[in-house]
């Protein structure tokens, strides 16, 4: 079995290669943009998509004009990596899967990908870059594999380089049981075995740090838009955001890592994010009362992290054998575990679950981790195709320490 894994790492660079990447991640991003705004010219004059030969065209161009000059000194193929970018987001948006292209912001998409001619040295700590050269990184980890993309990004004032790497394992077989996880709120996750141990909560984001962000975004929010004073807010703003992320993101890859190694088969539900925190504001003319409790409630289930969840179970699963089933989040909370009558009232409160058939009482989330466990092994007995996991394709973009 092939295994696709990436490596992140922090990059130490001189201020010289600094600047480098912000000029490289810079012109990436111009050609991009340009390369939008003529396809979208095209298509409302009538015209069919270009394809990425015909826009490596137009790039070539593009490099011999005069004014545009300062792309000779960005490597080729990080420009025609770019060009790759728009045509598959072209792609997902004709069938389907993702929303019409938008244009990249500087600042939020400053990165570029380098798919050949970068090298590793893993005694040195340091990797070698095309036009950048040989620059210090924080190896925290061992890289294993065939290196093949090298991928430079930029957050909150740092810079990193995701490095694809490519090996053959043998196949494993899946070790441990079967589990449903409810997710939630007030608790993170509740499997289904009942035990004290299984509820896991995320730790709270740091009070220094939310102080810390508090203060920054009210200077922010002081000073003149746009402006330079404006910017270095701004960034002093991104900067904290990153860190609790970073913090954020690593618990939930220890919590995946600790589930994927004790259960072969992990039920889910199918959230549905983006409809659960709509806005509820409405539209113009109308007044809701409760817009601001609905803002807040978004705000706690995005923190959460659901879909990153997901996606982490998915391919570490699969690396170990084992098995993501999704399934549908309907009266899960509703329907008792020991003679399935299902009703409204059986949940009295947000915590706690009392059947009004059998009188069999439970907590709420350890109630829905039950059935969510049992619609799993119908839906797995039924054969349904609803099943992820199935292979080790999806990268890990792991936070170095």
């Amino acid at each position: 079995m092939q295994q696709h894994r990436s490596y992140r790492f922090e990059v130490r660079a001189t201020p010289e290669q600094r600047a480098l990447l912000c000029r490289i991640a810079g012109s990436c991003r111009f050609v991009y943009n340009k390369a939008l705004a003529l396809q979208r010219t095209r298509v409302a004059d009538g015209h069919r998509r270009l394809s990425y030969a015909a826009s490596c065209k137009a790039l070539s161009a593009w490099k011999s004009d005069p004014g545009f000059v300062w792309l000779n000194d960005c490597p080729s193929q990080a420009l025609q990596q770019a060009l790759k970018d728009l045509d598959r987001a072209f792609c997902n948006f004709a069938s389907g899967r993702a929303r019409e292209p938008r244009f990249k912001r500087r600042g939020r998409d400053d990165r570029f990908r380098l798919p050949q001619g970068c090298k590793l040295e893993a005694q040195n700590a340091r990797i070698f870059l095309p036009r950048i050269g040989w620059t210090r990184i924080r190896l925290s980890r061992t890289v294993e594999g065939v290196i093949g993309a090298v991928t430079a990004c930029g957050q909150g004032g740092r810079w990193f380089v995701c490095i694809q790497t490519q090996r053959n394992v043998k196949p494993r077989a899946a070790a441990g049981s079967a589990v449903g996880i409810d997710l939630g709120v007030t608790r993170f996750a509740t499997l289904s075995d009942g035990s004290h141990e299984t509820v896991i909560q995320l730790p709270a984001p740091d009070p220094q740090l939310v102080r810390a962000l508090r203060r920054a975004q009210r200077c922010q929010s002081r000073r003149c838009r746009f402006g330079k004073n404006w910017q270095k807010a701004r960034g002093r703003v991104q900067k904290i955001h990153a860190r609790i992320t970073s913090k954020r993101l690593d618990s939930v890859h220890k919590v995946t890592a600790q589930i994927s190694k004790n259960h072969a088969i992990v039920c889910l539900e199918k959230l549905q994010i983006r409809n659960m925190t709509r806005s509820s504001r409405g539209h113009v003319g109308s007044v809701d009362r409760n817009a601001r409790r609905k803002a807040a409630l978004n705000r706690a289930i995005l923190q959460q992290n659901w879909f990153e969840f997901r996606r982490q179970l998915a391919y570490k699963l699969a690396w170990r054998g084992g098995r993501l089933i999704l399934v549908s989040p309907r009266y899960t909370s509703r329907t008792c575990p020991q003679c399935g009558f299902q009703s409204k009232e059986n949940r009295t409160s947000q915590a706690r679950f009392s059947c009004r058939n059998c009188h069999y009482w439970a907590n709420a989330d350890l109630v829905a981790a039950m059935n969510i466990l049992r619609a799993g092994h119908a839906q797995l007995a039924r054969g349904d195709t609803s099943l992820i996991g199935a292979s080790a394709r999806e990268p890990a973009e792991e936070l170095a320490s």
